[in-house]
């Protein structure tokens, strides 16, 4: 069996991976709170993740992987843009929950076995919270309930910072209801405005922190194998679901490894709407670049590096698809993932690695090869093929061959610069050597400019 090596962020170094039960390999990752479009950055994690399912699925078996993905749908922001709007909160998140699975489908995710909706839990958070008050590290405090942060020891080892330092260097609620400023809410009180649920605390609505700890306890159970997510959720998101999983179910590990993906940039600057390089997945959708591209884009970089979208990367990605699709074309599959894209991928992610292995194979005239280690990272499928479909070139090929023979014999060249004009026009690459002549679409092709070239 594939050995495979990830970067554990909890031990800050790269172990093998020896999953808990190998017949049921469990991996949660934390999923986007639904009140607006997704953006690219957003994009990242689930991309990453979907490529270690994907990986998972091919060591240990389709049948043998779980993936959770969770979808916060209560939550301030939901409420303040149900305010604004004056649209009911269960129609916004309706919405922007499918235009979530539309997008990220259009980036070729595959859907996670699990999606649940904090919604749908709130009966497991409240027991959660009452377990963790009967064992003394929640407190009730003016319709709040709290977590007491300096009651777990290892409050701060995934991010490898001290309680003090993070009262130093971060921001912090101060409330007259806190025992403790770093003490973190797990219920609060609602109002008539705003959802709310009957507890023994009063009508409220959980914290952010809880949701996730209580999905995954019923998923997943006490201990599970990969926990995922952004680099900016590790504090105080996973710092506080850890503490709130541990002390509710000692008898569990919680997560056994942690993974975290780095932040993304557009152009070499971050992202932000005042700079005008803020895009979500829809805009770069409706703006022509095929989510296959977009895919592509992001597995070029290591998932554990920062990631720079640029539109040379965009058009580099598209002009190298295009030419394996070409090549892949009418072409079955090899039956087995060549070795070493697996190897690649199995060491700790190398996305960038496996595609440079994808760039040796298409060298090499390996169609089936390709296709098959590119369908590993979820390339190349017929499913994501749509926008690479065009016209038969050959036709343009013998056109552009018969035209150059005439003229080594005429010395007119008009009609080879004519053909050749209008394909180049056409956004395709046209390669002519003493071996003959080759057309491949690059980027930008637009098979509608070759109607009437022939």
């Amino acid at each position: 069996m594939t050995t495979i090596r990830l970067h554990n962020t909890r031990t800050r170094r790269k172990e093998v991976f020896e999953p808990i039960d190998p017949g049921n390999v469990r991996m949660y990752v934390c999923g986007p709170t639904v009140y607006d479009r997704a953006h690219i950055g957003n994009a990242r994690p689930v991309v990453v993740f979907d490529v270690l399912y994907r990986l998972l699925r091919h060591v240990y078996g389709g049948d043998h992987v779980t993936y959770v993905r969770n979808f916060t749908d209560v939550d301030d922001k939901i409420n303040a843009r149900a305010a604004q709007s004056g649209r009911a909160i269960g129609e916004i998140t309706a919405q922007t929950t499918q235009w979530y699975l539309d997008d990220m489908g259009a980036l070729g995710a595959l859907e996670p076995d699990a999606m649940p909706r904090a919604t749908q839990y709130i009966p497991q958070m409240v027991a959660m919270i009452e377990d963790l008050m009967a064992k003394g590290f929640a407190y009730e405090g003016d319709g709040h309930v709290l977590f007491r942060v300096r009651e777990y020891a290892g409050y701060g080892a995934l991010s490898g910072r001290s309680v003090d330092d993070m009262i130093a260097g971060a921001r912090v609620e101060v409330a007259p209801y806190k025992e403790d400023p770093m003490d973190f809410v797990l219920w609060k009180p609602s109002g008539d405005d705003v959802p709310g649920w009957d507890s023994p605390w009063g009508r409220g609505r959980p914290g952010w922190h809880i949701e996730c700890s209580a999905m995954s306890y019923e998923l997943l159970g006490a201990s599970f194998d990969i926990h995922g997510g952004g680099n900016d959720l590790m504090f105080p998101h996973h710092e506080n679901e850890i503490a709130q999983s541990c002390c509710a179910h000692p008898e569990g590990e919680f997560a056994r490894y942690w993974m975290h993906n780095e932040m993304l940039q557009v152009e070499g600057r971050k992202m932000s709407k005042s700079l005008g390089n803020f895009f979500t997945v829809r805009d770069l959708l409706e703006q022509g670049v095929p989510g296959e591209v977009i895919r592509f884009v992001f597995l070029s970089t290591h998932y554990g590096k920062p990631m720079d979208w640029t539109a040379k990367k965009a058009g580099e990605a598209e002009a190298t698809l295009r030419k394996w699709r070409t090549l892949g074309a009418g072409v079955e599959p090899a039956r087995r993932v060549p070795a070493a894209v697996v190897a690649a991928l199995a060491d700790d992610l190398n996305t960038a690695g496996a595609i440079a292995e994808l760039h040796r194979l298409a060298g090499a005239g390996d169609g089936a090869g390709l296709k098959a280690g590119a369908a590993l990272l979820g390339l190349l499928t017929e499913e994501m093929g749509d926008w690479a479909r065009g016209v038969d070139l050959s036709p343009y090929e013998a056109a552009l061959a018969g035209a150059r023979e005439a003229a080594m014999v005429s010395k007119d060249f008009a009609e080879v610069d004519r053909l050749k004009a209008a394909l180049v026009a056409a956004g395709v690459e046209v390669r002519m050597s003493k071996a003959g002549v080759e057309l491949l679409p690059a980027a930008g092709f637009d098979a509608v400019k070759l109607e009437g070239v022939l």
